[in-house]
C-alpha cells in the first residue's frame, strides 16, 4: 500500500436513500457493485471505491462530528474529465438526469456541465478547451 497521501482510494458520501442512490450511480456512471449491507453499497470507480453510506451509520466514522443535512447545500464537488462533454450530456439527459448548469465554456479552458446525485452532492463533467 502506498505510504504517501497522494492516492486516495476512496470517498464516502453520506446519503438519505441507500437504495436510490446506488441505483443513480449505477445507471448514471456504469459502476459495478463490489460490496453492499444494509447501511452501504462500495462502487467501482476505475481505481477509486465510491462507498454510498446511509447518514444513520455516517455518526460512526466520523464522530464527534455529526453528517450535514441534505438541504444544506452542497459543499463538495466532484469533477470527471471527458473528451466530450456536449455527448455526455446527452448521455446524461437520456439516463434522467437533470442538468444544473452548462454546458459552458468557462475562462480557465474548460467546457463543463453541473448535476447533482440524488443526496445533493455536485458533480462536475468537464471538456479542455482552448482558453482564447
Amino acid at each position: 500500500m502506498p505510504t504517501d497521501l497522494q492516492h486516495i482510494s476512496a470517498i464516502s458520501l453520506f446519503v438519505d436513500d441507500l437504495r436510490t442512490a446506488k441505483a443513480f450511480y449505477r445507471n448514471v456512471f456504469e459502476v459495478e457493485t463490489i460490496f453492499e449491507d444494509d447501511v452501504s453499497a462500495a462502487l467501482k470507480f476505475d481505481k477509486l471505491i465510491l462507498n454510498l453510506l446511509h447518514v444513520d451509520s455516517a455518526g460512526e466514522i466520523i464522530e464527534p462530528q455529526a453528517p450535514g443535512a441534505r438541504d444544506a447545500g452542497p459543499r463538495c464537488q466532484f469533477s470527471v474529465w471527458v473528451d466530450d462533454v456536449d455527448a455526455l450530456c446527452a448521455r446524461l439527459r437520456e439516463r434522467g438526469v437533470s442538468l444544473l448548469a452548462g454546458p459552458k465554456d468557462r475562462p480557465w479552458g474548460m467546457r463543463t456541465a453541473n448535476f447533482v446525485d440524488p443526496a445533493g452532492h455536485s458533480w462536475e463533467v468537464a471538456q479542455k478547451i482552448d482558453a482564447g
